[in-house]
């Protein structure tokens, strides 16, 4: 391995440990780098109760939809699929509206478990739509999986507004993390186990690229290991969903620029699609706390952004 191969796989985990400290020391109470010679009471607690809430909020999304578009584009073998393009984060929204209006006094769990629920229908009706679709271009599954999701949304801004419940759902129009804090956002780490069965599963899904048929000849059982994968996604987009909100193409663009830096090898990239995924939203949050500073901008605006102008190269790149 040459000297500058080895420099850039380096440049990676440089980039996210620099992003992590700018992130704990931003914000409308800098805490600057004085904190770290004569930490104050309230700088303390500034840091405990919110920046590192918050930078473990971020990363954590970051790394599991990195992920989840992973495990969703080696299922349906298309490079543009993940939560945002097949539907999964406007069925989870639906999902949390049902458990408020069914269970009003249902806490985090119930309704990540009704969104989880919708989010695995969603996809799983999705699978069985494209399925009737015999010739598919690459661009047309992401277009049918937006406009399901469109659908989805349409329905759950329906019902919101028959309940009267339209404005508890603007949060999870767009993600915001300024409310992360300290007792309302562990629910995300239940995005670590996914990342780990996903890593353990690797060369599974791997192999479900390769098609149902090749994959039972190779003797893996295709539609357990399918809804394994769906469950992981459906797993990670509720808990990302109930903490912050919709965050947008991180699972697109994340998954694609790693394979086209470091190849298809899930057992050497997924760290790096995690690393990469927990390094986009930094940034991205990052902007969104400076550009208008003291105020924030949310942050699925400058993802959706970001990633949305990646995603449009993309697609123009093509084949190529």
């Amino acid at each position: 391995m040459s000297m500058q191969t080895q420099l850039a796989r380096a440049a990676l985990p440089v980039v996210f440990a620099l992003l992590c400290l700018t992130s704990v020391l931003i914000g409308a109470n800098g805490l600057g780098l004085r904190w770290l010679l004569a930490p104050s009471p309230e700088a303390l607690l500034v840091l405990t109760a919110s920046r590192l809430p918050r930078l473990a909020a971020l990363v954590l999304t970051g790394a599991g939809l990195a992920i989840s578009g992973v495990i969703l584009q080696q299922i349906l073998r298309n490079r543009f699929a993940e939560p945002a393009t097949t539907g999964g984060m406007e069925a989870a929204k639906l999902g949390i509206l049902v458990a408020l209006t069914l269970l009003p006094t249902s806490g985090p769990l119930v309704r990540m478990g009704f969104a989880m629920l919708f989010c695995l229908a969603a996809s799983l009706i999705l699978i069985a739509i494209l399925n009737r679709i015999r010739f598919r271009d690459a661009v047309l599954v992401p277009v049918i999986g937006l406009m399901f999701g469109a659908v989805l949304s349409a329905l759950a801004e329906f019902y919101a507004f028959s309940h009267n419940i339209l404005q508890s759902m603007q949060g999870w129009m767009l993600g915001d993390f300024s409310r992360i804090v300290q007792g309302n956002y562990e629910l995300i780490y239940l995005v670590l186990p996914v990342v780990v069965l996903t890593y353990v599963f690797a060369r599974r899904f791997t192999v479900l690229a390769m098609g149902q048929d090749m994959a039972q000849s190779l003797g893996l059982s295709y539609r357990g290991m399918v809804a394994v994968g769906l469950m992981l996604v459906s797993a990670t987009v509720a808990a990302t969903v109930i903490t912050a909100g919709s965050v947008p193409f991180v699972g697109l663009v994340v998954p694609n620029l790693v394979t086209l830096w470091r190849g298809d090898n899930l057992r050497r990239t997924l760290p790096v699609v995690a690393l990469a995924g927990g390094s986009l939203l930094l940034l991205c949050d990052i902007i969104g706390r400076i550009v208008i500073y003291p105020y924030e901008v949310p942050l699925g605006l400058t993802v959706g952004g970001i990633g949305g102008a990646i995603f449009l190269l993309l697609i123009l790149r093509g084949p190529k």
